[in-house]
């Protein structure tokens, strides 16, 4: 441990698997004390757990993102767990299998809510508090989805994701420069991750999550268009926000960054 986040506090949406339980490990080993918040409270619990067995600092809290009263209440009960907070993780988020123009109202609300109204929600609950720190760090959930498109036959060949889940990601990039800057007078920095082919269990089909088992469900698109072959996984994007959550970015802000083995830059 090198204590990059020695003595902030952190929250995490999303915290309870994949990409969020594996930052809030990261964050831990880093010196942070971690806020992990999600729907799924069992599982929340069982990560916090597992985090203080290996000697971090964490605490859960139950919260649905795309619920503003939730949000409010699970922010404010955050605020008095450690005293302070440093740092946002905006991670919560999902997608949906219907495809356009046959997307119901619900999934397209659904998945819009949850990916770019939940980042608003947390965001601005959670602003006041960067704010009365003296500053901090805010990154975002992206996705390539955001900034690729797809012709008919890579959509035939390959599938795709909704087009809620394209506009919301795209959204949420958006929201970024717009916070970015927002925060420079009040010394917060808000940047943004665009994952790619990276192995979690809500974009994985098969058995398992490790190099032995288990393929993300646009495995054979990324395989075609990666520079660096085979999937990525949890930590390799947990790592990036680590950057980008401590001083060492302090001079990165605004910044929408892939971490998808090359995919843009071969494209």
């Amino acid at each position: 441990m090198t204590g990059r986040l020695a003595g902030k506090v952190a929250i995490i949406t999303g915290g309870n698997s994949g990409i969020g339980e594996t930052t809030g490990h990261v964050f831990a080993r880093e010196g942070a004390k971690v806020i992990l918040m999600a729907r799924r409270a069992e599982r929340g619990e069982k990560v916090a757990a597992a985090i203080r067995d290996g000697g971090g600092e964490a605490a859960f809290i139950a919260c649905d993102v795309g619920d503003d009263e939730s949000v409010r209440s699970a922010v404010a009960q955050a605020a008095e767990v450690y005293g302070a907070i440093n740092v946002l993780f905006n991670n919560a988020g999902g997608g949906s299998g219907a495809q356009f123009p046959n997307e119901p109202n619900e999934e397209w609300h659904r998945v819009v809510n949850t990916n770019l109204t939940g980042t608003f929600y947390v965001s601005r609950a959670v602003w006041p508090h960067l704010v009365a720190a003296g500053g901090g760090t805010v990154v975002q959930m992206s996705s390539l989805a955001a900034q690729r498109g797809f012709s008919s036959r890579m959509q035939d060949e390959f599938g795709t994701t909704s087009a809620s889940y394209y506009a919301a990601k795209a959204g949420v990039d958006a929201l970024t420069r717009y916070m970015a800057g927002t925060g420079g007078r009040h010394n917060i920095r808000v940047n943004c991750v665009r994952p790619g082919q990276i192995l979690t269990p809500g974009a994985t089909r098969g058995t398992s999550t490790d190099a032995d088992g288990g393929h993300h469900v646009f495995e054979r698109m990324f395989e075609f268009a990666q520079i660096v072959q085979g999937p990525g996984y949890p930590e390799d994007v947990a790592n990036l926000v680590l950057f980008l959550a401590c001083d060492e970015s302090r001079f990165v802000n605004g910044e929408i960054i892939n971490v998808d083995g090359g995919v843009a830059a071969k494209l």
